[in-house]
């Protein structure tokens, strides 16, 4: 993966144009495609972030990224929705295929570079595994902080890095209850504006991702979540 490259995917010249020409005063390299299909042909892995439309020709950016999701070599991408779909459900639909941001259209080509900018700086410096990587343990759900890996009876399981830093919190203060206004404090630091709801979409995927160790991420109706033994 190239850093600070990035695929824009929309069906309006007029948008792509305008986005790459500001990512490019950004220092960003941006390359565009008017559709799901034309995306597809480009060696994806090249790029460190998607902008991707949702309503676009046969191929949705929805199953777009599902595709995406579905191929090793492509899982980890970091995706941005740009769309004009403004929908609680399109949004959670958008969250649980695993973006890392949902822009809603009309927006200001600003809040789409801060945006944009606060994904860039998660992905820019990965940590490396180390002697010292210690892992938090429930069982044989383990954490690794320093290589960010996570593990459940030795099988690594994929998640986004919200999920980790979700599952990281509670798992190392597990017992303590913590608000959705807490969560979002810890875990989305760099972001403009986010939605409670997007604590509860990020829940429900993480607790499907770790299978019976789920149960053990418990709902306190009113006021939060909390990890339980």
């Amino acid at each position: 993966m190239a850093e600070n490259r990035i695929l824009i995917v929309d069906d309006e010249d007029d948008l792509c144009e305008i986005l790459q020409f500001n990512l490019e005063m950004e220092g960003y390299t941006a390359d565009t495609a008017n559709s799901a299909e034309e995306a597809l042909k480009k060696d994806l892995t090249s790029y460190s972030l998607i902008l991707l439309d949702v309503m676009m020709g046969e191929i949705s950016g929805f199953r777009m990224v599902r595709m995406l999701k579905e191929n090793p070599a492509t899982a980890s991408i970091p995706v941005i929705f740009l769309t004009a779909r403004d929908s609680e459900n399109d949004l959670i639909t958008g969250f649980n295929l695993g973006a890392d941001d949902y822009i809603t259209k009309p927006f200001s080509i600003r809040e789409v570079m801060l945006r944009v900018k606060a994904v860039m700086r998660r992905i820019s410096a990965p940590a490396k595994e180390t002697a010292t990587d210690a892992p938090v343990k429930y069982e044989s759900l383990c954490l690794y902080p320093e290589s960010k890996k996570v593990t459940v009876d030795g099988n690594e399981i994929s998640l986004t890095k919200k999920e980790f830093e979700i599952l990281r919190l509670l798992l190392e203060n597990r017992g303590r209850v913590f608000s959705r206004e807490e969560i979002l404090t810890q875990v989305w630091t760099d972001e403009v504006c986010v939605l409670d709801r997007t604590v509860d979409v990020n829940i429900t995927r993480l607790r499907r991702k770790v299978g019976r160790y789920g149960k053990n991420i418990v709902t306190r109706l009113g006021y939060g979540y909390t990890f339980e033994e």
